[in-house]
């Protein structure tokens, strides 16, 4: 616990320090000191502010009054960049107390050609000046031109494209890549329209994931269209590889009738890489080894070398055992002999 007596002595010694100093000489001497600097610091700064500076300020832009059957494909920017020259009192005003109202242009009251509009600063410069005082003089504006390009109903579905590239680490690989939605509405004029028919994501590179990745992708813009929506999900499912073996035969096509093949072996393994997910539903079956009469006739020897003629999608580093079987082509007596 605190001693209130030497908390009490405490504050008395270091309110006595506190009035010695003040009441000092030089202490009197610093004051007279600060409260002349202040003085002149106020007039000098005044005196600063009196002359003329540039400053930059932004403007927002509205576009009212669109028709319901209307869609902006092309905005224009959504504010304007101003350069203005007045006095540094007028210029601080503005920066430290003035809101500017933002600049509204009314669509009814702008006609462009094959539906692009273009809205010159003279247009809205007027619009600007009567929220500045009289002394201030614009000096520029950007953009000095505001254009869009708007549809009037026109639209249509397309479908969504990925542009770049995903890959996988090792011993993973990308199962599937899935666009939601994988369709979008595009608007435009209808002679913008007619030559898109698909809807392009913006460009990404994806290396070695391993695990499946989900990935919010802009659409890739095209100047008089709006997409809706604007960005697409991307879902990449990523699948590890496992090994797998299978025991295939192989079977004689175009034999004549009183022929047969036999091979040794008979059937051969073949082993594959696969995803973990698909791992139980792929079977022998799904793999298909055709030795047709008429390749037998052509080889010249006893060695067949082995040929998958169909097998399942979504495998990769096949290898057949053995590569190479011994064969011969059997003559089948009739029941006649």
């Amino acid at each position: 616990m605190f001693d209130r007596r030497e908390i009490r002595y405490t504050y008395l010694k270091l309110s006595k320090r506190i009035k010695d100093f003040l009441l000092s000489d030089k202490s009197r001497e610093f004051l007279i000191f600060l409260f002349f600097f202040l003085i002149a610091s106020g007039f000098w700064l005044l005196q600063t502010l009196n002359n003329d500076y540039e400053a930059d300020f932004s403007i927002p832009v509205r576009i009212k009054d669109v028709p319901n059957n209307v869609v902006l494909t092309s905005e224009p920017p959504s504010e304007l960049h101003v350069r203005v020259k007045d006095k540094g009192t007028v210029l601080l005003n503005y920066m430290l107390g003035k809101s500017f109202f933002p600049v509204n242009l009314s669509f009814p009251d702008y006609k462009g050609k094959d539906n692009h509009v273009k809205i010159y600063a003279s247009d809205f410069e007027k619009k600007i000046i009567s929220q500045l005082n009289v002394s201030s003089k614009i000096l520029s504006i950007k953009p000095d031109t505001l254009d869009y390009i708007y549809s009037e109903g026109k639209s249509k579905l397309v479908p969504v494209r990925l542009q770049g590239k995903v890959t996988a680490g090792l011993q993973y690989y990308v199962s599937d890549t899935i666009c939601n939605p994988d369709s979008v509405l595009i608007y435009a004029p209808e002679g913008i329209l007619d030559t898109i028919t698909t809807a392009y994501t913006q460009k990404i590179n994806l290396e070695n994931i391993s695990d499946t990745t989900r990935q919010r992708v802009s659409l890739s813009p095209v100047k008089g269209v709006k997409f809706v929506p604007s960005s697409v999900e991307m879902t990449f499912p990523v699948d590890i590889y496992t090994e797998k073996t299978v025991e295939v035969p192989l079977h004689g096509i175009n034999f004549p009738a009183d022929k047969v093949l036999r091979a040794f072996p008979s059937k051969v393994q073949i082993t594959f890489q696969v995803g973990l997910k698909r791992f139980r539903s792929i079977k022998a079956s799904d793999f298909v080894i055709n030795v047709s009469y008429e390749e037998l006739l052509k080889l010249g020897s006893d060695k067949y070398t082995v040929k998958l003629k169909s097998f399942p999608s979504g495998i990769n580093q096949i290898r057949i055992t053995p590569a190479q079987v011994d064969f011969l082509i059997e003559q089948i007596s009739s029941n006649g002999d």
